[in-house]
């Protein structure tokens, strides 16, 4: 090979070594002012966050007190409503078995007293009927007996009637009907 490419591929290496370094000294450089530039934002972010943060804190801690309060005055008045509503469930619950006991006993009541009237009713239905179909019976027994009389007598002096019309007033009520 000729003499002359051993140190053109030297000199080349060389530029091209050079370059990188020169690269790499940017990079460094560009890397150093973006470390200081992110040292600055992270001092500011903490400088604002910082405080926040301790704010926070104290909040908290103030406000601890008030928070464990709250949840034991919340677990005191769920206690208290579970007991409250037990109770009222007891009340509830016995006040309706008294109800429902009383109220079958005023259908039992209620039941023999119209028993006691519908046993009534029928034996004054027994004892007035009875006696009055028979009063009944007995006018109108009578009265036909005194329609008959009278018809008779009535035929008795009119000789031209015959003695095939005659009905008993009740046949002719009803006939009307």
């Amino acid at each position: 090979m000729a003499d002359w490419v051993m140190p053109l591929f030297v000199i080349v290496v060389g530029v091209a070594l050079f370059m990188q370094m020169l690269i790499f000294a940017a990079m460094f450089m560009a890397i150093r002012r973006l470390s200081k530039r992110m040292g600055q934002i992270a001092d500011q972010f903490q400088g604002r966050l910082f405080p926040l943060i301790s704010q926070l804190e104290a909040w908290m801690e103030e406000a601890q007190p008030r928070i464990s309060s709250v949840i034991y005055d919340a677990a005191e008045i769920t206690q208290t409503a579970r007991y409250q509503v037990e109770r009222a469930d007891r009340i509830i619950t016995d006040t309706a078995d008294r109800l429902r006991m009383r109220l079958v006993h005023a259908d039992q009541i209620l039941t023999g007293t119209f028993e006691s009237i519908e046993e009534t009713s029928s034996k004054i239905r027994r004892t007035v009927r009875a006696p009055v179909r028979s009063v009944t019976a007995l006018f109108r027994g009578i009265q036909t007996g005194f329609y008959f009389y009278r018809e008779r007598s009535r035929q008795r002096d009119d000789p031209d009637s015959s003695a095939g019309d005659w009905a008993p007033p009740l046949a002719e009520t009803h006939r009307q009907v």
